[in-house]
C-alpha cells in the first residue's frame, strides 16, 4: 500500500507507483470523488473530446470540388513525369 503525507500547505506527493499506475504526469489533473462511506478516490481526470475544440486553430479556408479535382489532376501529372 503506498502512503503519503501532507504538508502544512496542504500538498500531497503522490508515491511513484500511484503516479506509473495511473499514467500521471506534469500538468494532469485527477479528480477527488466522494464515496458513499465518506471516503475519498483519487483518479486520473478524464478529458472528454469537447475539450478538444480549438486546439486545432482555424485551418484552411475551405475548396471547391473543382479545386480538388485540378489538385488530384496537377498531382497525378507529376507522378507521371
Amino acid at each position: 500500500m503506498a502512503t503519503a503525507t501532507m504538508t502544512s500547505k496542504g500538498q500531497i506527493t503522490v508515491p511513484r507507483e500511484v503516479r506509473e499506475d495511473l499514467g500521471l504526469t506534469p500538468g494532469t489533473k485527477v479528480t477527488f470523488t466522494r464515496t458513499a462511506d465518506g471516503d475519498y478516490v483519487l483518479a486520473r481526470q478524464r478529458r472528454s473530446v469537447l475539450d478538444l475544440f480549438g486546439t486545432m486553430g482555424r485551418g484552411r479556408p475551405a475548396v471547391t470540388l473543382d479545386e480538388m479535382d485540378d489538385a488530384i489532376a496537377a498531382g497525378a501529372a507529376e507522378s507521371v513525369r
